[in-house]
């Protein structure tokens, strides 16, 4: 492991995206006696799965996996990386937005964040900031940049397509003893020029997510999805009889309100 060498591991599908990214890779201050690579990986499988392929294809002890639309604008990136890694041996993974506590459901977005990033102006502001917290401890960071400084495998046995990959690792981090880390970010390190996102197998990997790291909150996921029904029934005592039933073969509780 060459403890002097810092690489950057992205997975492409589109070359002109690629060609920014790495132009302002090629652009960071790099700290005296250092090495930059830079690993590109084609056609992966899927995230996890092209992320492994990286990891170990590299000898660099620290590594930093982003998307392929990812503009790392702080010219000072690595020497700051470098900084808050060697400052603190416990610290594993470091992201720019991440969750101080994920939510039940594992959907960070859905929960509280801190970092800050730029974002296309389509997004209706230019700045995601949900706010400066200091260096943060966080249950999961997002997957537009993962930085480390160990080699942890990537789930790819469970997270065969490109959603989830990145609260998984943060868990792996977190399983291991490690911390996860946001930085205290004044000013956003890096542009995410992101599009529309494809869903469609969102919901699966959450699925996957969700009994893997918190099969023991499903008492609590249930909880928090509680339906309140509201039923008018002047008149129509079958259609109320047909609800009440309803509700009791799914557990619910039937109120008459006078």
């Amino acid at each position: 492991m060459n403890e002097k060498k810092i690489c950057f591991i992205i997975c492409s599908s589109n070359r002109l995206y690629t060609e920014e990214c790495l132009h302002y890779i090629n652009h960071l201050n790099v700290p005296e006696g250092y090495q930059v690579d830079a690993l590109t990986v084609e056609d992966a499988k899927s995230m996890a799965s092209g992320y492994n392929e990286g990891m170990q294809a590299s000898d660099a002890k620290y590594k930093v996996y982003l998307h392929q639309d990812v503009f790392i604008i702080n010219h000072n990136f690595i020497p700051d990386i470098l900084d808050i890694f060697q400052k603190d041996s416990q610290i594993g993974m470091i992201g720019m937005i991440g969750s101080p506590k994920l939510p039940a459901n594992g959907i960070m977005w859905e929960g509280d964040r801190c970092g800050a990033i730029y974002v296309p102006a389509y997004f209706h502001d230019a700045l995601f900031c949900p706010g400066r917290c200091g260096l943060t401890e966080v249950e999961a960071v997002d997957g537009l940049l993962m930085a480390t400084q160990y080699d942890i495998p990537w789930r790819e046995d469970l997270f065969d397509k490109w959603d989830f990959y990145d609260c998984s690792q943060s868990q792996e981090f977190l399983r291991r003893g490690y911390k996860v880390v946001v930085p205290d970010i004044e000013e956003p390190w890096c542009y995410h020029d992101s599009t529309l996102a494809n869903l469609s197998a969102y919901e699966g990997e959450r699925l996957k997510f969700q009994e893997e790291y918190f099969g023991e909150k499903e008492e609590t996921i249930q909880e928090e999805c509680k339906v309140t029904v509201v039923v008018t029934s002047h008149d129509r005592m079958g259609q109320l009889q047909d609800t009440v039933d309803w509700l009791e073969r799914a557990g619910g509780v039937f109120r008459t309100l006078s």
